[in-house]
């Protein structure tokens, strides 16, 4: 039976596991955004671990950027979080 793309790219990222059971895959490119990305890099810092391939890893700040005035941000939370990722990523 002939495989879908979701298919074959899946079966070219897998590290380990059969067919049908639980696999772990291999993330070649990590797309990450100013929301939840700052949670996941604390839980990293925290267990002492690092982004293995920062090379592969591309940010955005597309979630607490207005679509009007983007040098006055009135919500302080947001401006903060645009600056820090600003800094970081």
């Amino acid at each position: 039976m002939a495989k879908t793309m979701f298919d074959k790219l899946w079966d070219r990222h897998v590290i380990f596991g059969k067919e049908g059971e639980p696999q772990l895959l291999y993330i070649d490119l990590h797309l990450v955004h100013e929301v939840t990305s700052p949670q996941a890099f604390e839980g990293l810092r925290m267990e002492g671990r690092q982004v293995r391939r920062t090379d592969r890893t591309f940010a955005t700040m597309d979630h607490n950027v207005p679509t009007e005035d983007i040098f006055n941000i009135h919500d302080v939370v947001a401006k903060k979080t645009n600056r820090c990722a600003s800094q970081k990523l």
